[in-house]
Formats: C-alpha cells, structure tokens, sequence
C-alpha cells in the first residue's frame, strides 16, 4: 500500500472529463464489486444532461470521484468512490462538499443517495454534513443481495 501524507488544502475538484476516465475506471473497479463500465461513465459525462460529475485531484493525479443526477429540483447521488491508498485522508469529504456546492448553486432543494447498510464510514460521513437516513431498500445490491439505507438532505 502506497502511503501519503495528503493535505486536504491540495485537494482539487473538478469536473470529470474524459481525460479522467482511465484513472476513474481503475478506481471503480477496486472500490465496487459490480462496477460501472467505461461507457456508463463516458455517456454520463457527454451526454447525460442530468447528470453532474467531478474528479478529486491530488498531486496530479485523480484520487477519487463522485456523480449526481439533477432531476427537477433534487439531485440523487450515483456513486463516491476515493482511490484506496488514499482514504481517510479527508478526500470523500472534499468529492461531498463538491456537490453539495453544486446542488447549493442551482439552488435545488434536496439530495439523495443510497448506501450499504454495512458501510458505517460512509454514513457516518454522509450524516456530518446533514444526511439523514429516511428508509430502506431491501436486497438493494445485486452482488449480495444487501439492503440500502436511504438518505435524504434538505437544503
């Protein structure tokens, strides 16, 4: 494991171009167990008028990535994923309060995600910045049928 003293100030956030797609893919892939295809990520980001994507940038590379929808006037959540050598370092806290500033500035009034009933770390996360669990998904996730909590900010 490669270790780093990242400094949350060195984070940088942007939008996800397709420049960003090969260090993207190779996060996806180690972070979920049913990961999203290149394509997926691609028609997101150039066609997908809904949809929103950024890239978290550390030391020139891309250490993490997050998406949302915009529908109407809430945005849900695809997906947060921090490269593995890199977590604990603040950064899926910088992808979140990406965002929420974008959700903040179309001045839409509420975020949804799901997650992992089993992933404490991204709840824990998610409920720091308002996120409040409101239900849940049985069998949510294909890959072992686990259920998703449901959570839900208002601006």
């Amino acid at each position: 494991m490669e270790c780093r003293s990242g400094n949350e100030s060195n984070i940088r956030i942007e939008k996800m171009t397709e420049k960003h797609l090969d260090a993207v893919m190779e996060i996806e892939k180690e972070a979920f167990t049913v990961p999203w295809s290149r394509e997926s990520f691609e028609m997101e980001i150039t066609r997908n008028k809904c949809a929103y994507y950024i890239v978290a940038i550390l030391d020139e590379k891309v250490v993490g990535y997050g998406g949302m929808w915009l529908v109407v006037d809430e945005a849900h959540i695809t997906n947060i994923a921090v490269h593995r050598d890199y977590r604990g370092q603040g950064i899926g806290k910088k992808i979140i309060e990406g965002l929420i500033e974008e959700a903040k500035r179309r001045k839409l009034m509420a975020m949804t995600l799901e997650v992992r009933a089993s992933n404490r770390v991204a709840i824990h996360l998610y409920e720091k910045y308002g996120f409040t669990p409101f239900g849940r998904r049985k069998g949510y996730y294909s890959d072992n049928n686990e259920d998703a909590i449901i959570m839900w900010k208002y601006m």
